[in-house]
């Protein structure tokens, strides 16, 4: 008599039956510690922005330079690495990038000319681009469908609480120790988690099935996912096939369509994004405002933004949809425009700052989520990496559009309203991506 051949296992399935366990729990929260230090690592030139300009006697339009010279870096890594790790698998790359991004802020600590800021900023930034893609994918891989979003934008809400942190620190520590210490503990904490990612992180099971030859690393992560069933018994088969690596795979069928609009989506709001991360405490300075206070109001903006995070995520869900981020853009638009106002109503420049906050980083977090599930696995972190890829884009545009606002003197109630242009676009690109294309 024949025996029969075990069934196979469905790896996809076998995670999407399964409640959220410990262990993924472990991976997410892995995740959204690299984001939180990549958000503050972010951040942070834009608190230490009226400082170092002080200091270092660096004119408004120079240190808009600056400040854009790390979102290339954030670029280059996120088209570089997005596209590696769908080859090589992601903890290698979150590993590195981890470090990198650490060294690199040490090593602006250390900077004394606007070059040197330059190059470490590119250095800090190419760290930076990498690990957020790859975190968003891992997080995306290891959830059921039922809850990858919730827990996409969850993870990813540690990068506004970093951005938050770090108008913390700097508030704390610049007026005693100066800007250069806001880098140094920006620096040290990625070292100590790329130690800790190299014994605790996992890599992605659905990454191992599509890339193949990897039964018994798999058995024993689909074993810590569920404790007391035996996987390694049964064949286990791909969720798709491999295919051969290519960007080309991004625009192949319907994705063409898809691809371009969030690459629409995600520079204009990562454009705005930028700009009100690193310009905010400079304005609120210019108007009146201490640097420390500046700092601290200036923060409720990624306070706001860990709240929308949150809220949209336990709030929406699976029902997550582009419409739903159409929504969101329009009204981040509106609270941008107030931010203008607010000079002659105080009580409501705070509101205006977290509601923007709110919708700006909640929305980009939400596309996060949707671009994640937007790509199959195989091509997930090339199609995230190129999406914010090409945002940065708009990151390094964002920075540089803001110095020369500034410096030519333009009104802060013409500055929001300009602000606000860019968050109408992505809420069109949105809805463009919600309706069906036609034939």
């Amino acid at each position: 008599m024949i025996s029969k051949p075990a069934p196979a296992l469905d790896v996809r399935r076998f995670i999407d039956d399964r409640p959220v366990g410990r262990y993924q729990l472990l991976v997410a929260s892995l995740c959204g510690v690299v984001v939180a230090i990549d958000g503050f690592d972010a951040q942070v030139m834009g608190y230490v922005a009226p400082a170092l300009s002080r200091e270092l006697h660096i004119a408004r339009v120079a240190l808009g330079s600056v400040i854009s010279s790390g979102t290339v870096g954030m670029m280059v890594g996120a088209l570089v690495f997005g596209p590696l790790a769908d080859r090589i698998g992601r903890k290698p790359i979150l590993v590195a990038c981890t470090l990198t991004f650490g060294v690199g802020s040490l090593l602006t600590a250390t900077a004394d000319t606007v070059a040197q800021l330059t190059v470490f900023r590119v250095l800090t930034g190419f760290g930076l681009g990498g690990a957020m893609p790859n975190a968003i994918a891992l997080t995306s891989e290891y959830m059921p469908k039922r809850s990858r979003d919730t827990a996409v934008m969850t993870m990813f809400s540690g990068f506004a609480f970093g951005s938050a942190v770090a108008g913390w620190v700097s508030a704390a520590t610049i007026g005693t120790f100066g800007w250069q210490s806001v880098f140094i503990v920006g620096g040290s904490i990625p070292i100590v988690v790329a130690i800790i990612l190299i014994s605790w992180l996992p890599e992605s099971v659905r990454f191992l099935v599509v890339s193949g030859g990897q039964e018994s690393r798999l058995a024993e992560y689909l074993s810590r996912i569920a404790p007391g069933v035996s996987p390694a018994r049964e064949p286990l088969i791909a969720e798709e096939e491999p295919r051969r690596f290519s960007i080309g795979e991004l625009f192949a069928g319907a994705r063409r369509r898809g691809t371009l609009l969030l690459w629409t989506l995600f520079f204009m709001n990562l454009l705005d994004l930028w700009f009100l991360n690193n310009w905010l405490p400079t304005i609120l300075n210019d108007a009146g405002i201490a640097t420390g206070t500046a700092s601290l109001i200036a923060s409720l903006f990624q306070v706001g933004g860990v709240i929308g995070s949150l809220v949209l995520a336990f709030a929406l869900g699976g029902r997550l949809s582009f419409g739903g981020l159409a929504v969101i853009y329009g009204a981040a638009a509106v609270f941008i425009v107030l931010i203008g106002q607010s000079r002659t109503f105080t009580p409501l420049l705070p509101i205006a700052i977290s509601v923007s906050g709110m919708c700006v980083i909640g929305g980009q977090t939400a596309s996060n989520a949707l671009a994640a599930d937007f790509y199959p696995t195989a091509i997930r972190a090339t199609g995230v990496g190129w999406a914010l890829g090409i945002g940065r884009i708009g990151s390094i545009l964002g920075p540089v559009l803001g110095g020369v606002l500034l410096s030519y003197g333009g009104s802060a109630k013409h500055i929001f309203w300009a602000a606000a242009i860019p968050p109408l676009i992505a809420a069109a690109a949105a809805a463009a991506v919600h309706l069906p294309a036609k034939e």
